[in-house]
């Protein structure tokens, strides 16, 4: 799950990344998870404690922070979902949304991302740039082949961004047929005519991953919780693309 809209934002000069399973700093990632989602989803998000977004994955995910040094805000954060812990939740978080069939036959280590998002103001190169050295670094450490994960894009405007947005990236970035993914629930079309001619503004942290090398796997689907889109991207790690590889690997190679 990522968040999307770009705002006026602060220098973050100190910034600092770990992976922990810590409750305190967990949570602290969910308390900046429910702000950032809830503000630009829409959406209460079905919080059993209020302000924290939190879930049955949360347990048995590794997740990646980056804090302000200064300030010692948590300011970014993601999980990431081994193959091998999938038994514990009986399965990936996205298999939740998507029919995965295609994807089991992936020859090699999958892990999923999750729960993407950065503070408003520190959606920056800098933060978004040490987020994924720490997630690269990581796949290296735990010889993961294949990352998958939920690309999300707010339907505040009733879903003509998403569909836009959800048309661009197809055209740009789909991936071959044998790694198609299909929705449990489609994304309602909409009554109007989308002009996919005209270029939209891809959010930072969709861009992120699309950089790297990944790939669209098909069409959108509707989650009603966050009130969004969701697309099911892949990345296969060792065809990053290569300006990113050396500077986001360079220290596990």
């Amino acid at each position: 799950m990522t968040a999307q809209t770009a705002r006026p934002r602060r220098s973050a000069r100190r910034l600092t990344s770990a992976i922990t399973r810590g409750p305190d700093l967990i949570e602290a990632a969910q308390r900046l998870r429910y702000q950032v989602f809830s503000d630009e989803y829409g959406s209460d998000l079905g919080a059993e404690v209020p302000g924290l977004d939190r879930d049955s994955f949360d347990a048995v995910c590794d997740h990646l922070i980056v804090t302000d040094g200064d300030s010692g805000e948590l300011v970014a954060t993601t999980r990431i979902l081994h193959q091998a812990d999938t038994e514990l939740v009986g399965g990936f978080y996205s298999t939740g949304e998507f029919d995965l069939s295609a994807l089991n036959q992936l020859p090699g280590t999958v892990a999923e991302l999750g729960r993407t998002c950065v503070h408003p103001d520190y959606r920056n190169g800098a933060t978004i740039g040490l987020l994924w050295s720490a997630v690269a670094e990581y796949l290296m450490a735990r010889k993961v082949d294949y990352v998958i994960g939920c690309a999300s894009i707010s339907m505040a405007d009733g879903g003509l961004k998403a569909w836009r947005i959800a048309r661009q990236l197809q055209n740009e970035y789909l991936a071959d047929d044998e790694y198609r993914v299909f929705p449990r629930r489609k994304l309602p079309h909409l009554t109007h005519v989308i002009d996919e001619t005209r270029a939209v503004m891809i959010p930072p942290l969709i861009k992120a991953y699309m950089r790297l090398g990944a790939k669209v796997c098909g069409e959108p689907c509707w989650d009603p919780e966050f009130r969004c889109a969701d697309l099911l991207v892949l990345l296969e790690v060792n065809n990053l693309a290569t300006r990113y590889s050396r500077h986001f690997l360079g220290k596990a190679s």
